[in-house]
């Protein structure tokens, strides 16, 4: 090593004596001085580049080399910092990772936000109308994603282009309504935890219906992960041959209604790929529809709701601004929804969502003291430990 960089030296003097001029080298074309092209020498005080083009001769042993020096590669260039690309790749990657952790953090505070205020407002404050507090989510849908469409352009205007369409979003837009409803019934009789316990059952009715309606089939171990998922909800209520042990709130109609309601959402889910698989965003057309339905239903089925929601307002100063809040989060967690799976992904999403279940569990039970069981907490890991196992199953076996 010591050998070559002397001859070097000794070549890069001899040729500052006779600047752009022309040699001729007759050595063994395997000398390391011949196998460099483009080789650069930089030091800290100047930057000199010596360009040696190394050209095959009619001869197999003569080599032609042409070496120059331009005259503005001698000049003094003091060194300056510079930013590398690896420097800004690290950079936009934390700003990125940045990103997403804060709109994953926004859409667990929003979605747990909305079930815990839903929970406050029919249990504790008894605002018993839960097709009114379903029509007042819509109402702010439909107002703020218009807002978010039209002036933010956070997605792309979708118009209705034909009545097929129009039906299309209508039913769409009924089935859920139901699943709002249900669950919001289900809140005013059971504790969040056992709520989430069985919304956790999704899956299970996501893979009956994309059966019956698209006839698609899953590989049976997929099949097989859903089975802990019903068996855990089945000891987490306590309803097992006959023995109330498991929740001990736990409540027929309510858990109906939250059966009902978990049943609707995977039936959304099914409907909406099948019917809208290419119609883009029409959210807000859903909720535009959804108030058109839910405001006779809660005139017929609420006919009193104006006048003691006045008399719970008078009693509880907070009353409005908490509706006003919760119908605000409603919206937050479907725009969050849309955005974490944007910049993420479906499988991602997913699995937010089922460690989302298990926080919200831990928040209601610490917030609200309802009572538990050793034998409802195993049913609930159970659940969440089966749909973790559907969700890879569905994954590798596609």
């Amino acid at each position: 090593m010591t050998n070559h960089i002397l001859n070097f030296c000794q070549l890069h003097t001899s040729l500052q004596q006779f600047p752009n001029t022309q040699k001729t080298h007759k050595s063994n074309q395997s000398h390391p001085l011949y196998t460099k092209l483009n080789h650069v020498t930089t030091n800290q005080e100047t930057q000199t580049q010596i360009y040696i083009h190394i050209k095959p001769s009619n001869s197999m042993n003569e080599t032609t080399t042409t070496t120059s020096f331009p005259q503005h590669k001698f000049q003094h260039h003091p060194t300056t910092p510079f930013t590398t690309p690896t420097t800004m790749s690290t950079t936009q990657s934390e700003k990125q990772a940045l990103f997403i952790t804060s709109l994953i953090i926004f859409w667990y505070s929003s979605n747990i936000g909305v079930l815990l205020l839903n929970k406050l407002l029919l249990s504790n404050y008894g605002f018993s109308f839960p097709i009114f507090l379903t029509m007042c989510h819509m109402s702010a849908c439909a107002v703020l994603s218009y807002v978010s469409i039209v002036f933010l352009k956070i997605v792309p205007f979708q118009r209705i282009k034909s009545r097929s369409q129009f039906f299309r979003i209508a039913t769409l837009s009924i089935v859920f309504c139901g699943s709002v409803v249900g669950g919001n019934i289900s809140l005013r009789y059971l504790p969040v935890s056992f709520n989430q316990a069985v919304g956790a059952t999704t899956p299970f009715f996501t893979a009956l219906f994309a059966y019956l309606i698209t006839l698609k089939r899953e590989a049976w171990i997929t099949y097989g992960c859903l089975v802990p998922v019903v068996a855990g909800v089945v000891i987490a209520s306590g309803v097992l041959c006959g023995l109330m042990t498991g929740e001990p709130s736990f409540h027929l109609y309510g858990f109906i209604n939250c059966i009902g309601a978990t049943a609707a959402r995977a039936f959304k889910s099914v409907l909406q790929g099948v019917l809208l698989s290419s119609e883009g965003k029409v959210g807000c057309y859903i909720s535009r529809i959804a108030i058109l339905v839910l405001l006779p239903a809660t005139l017929v089925m609420e006919p009193n709701v104006i006048d003691v929601t006045t008399t719970l307002a008078t009693e509880h100063r907070y009353l409005g601004l908490l509706i006003l809040v919760n119908s605000a989060m409603a919206y937050g967690a479907n725009l969050l929804n849309f955005l974490v799976t944007k910049h993420t992904s479906a499988l991602t999403l997913q699995v937010l969502g089922n460690a989302k279940g298990a926080v919200a569990v831990v928040i209601s039970i610490l917030l609200f003291r309802n009572p538990v069981t050793f034998i409802g907490i195993a049913g609930y890991t159970m659940t969440v430990m089966g749909v973790v196992a559907y969700g890879e199953a569905k994954r590798r076996y596609k």
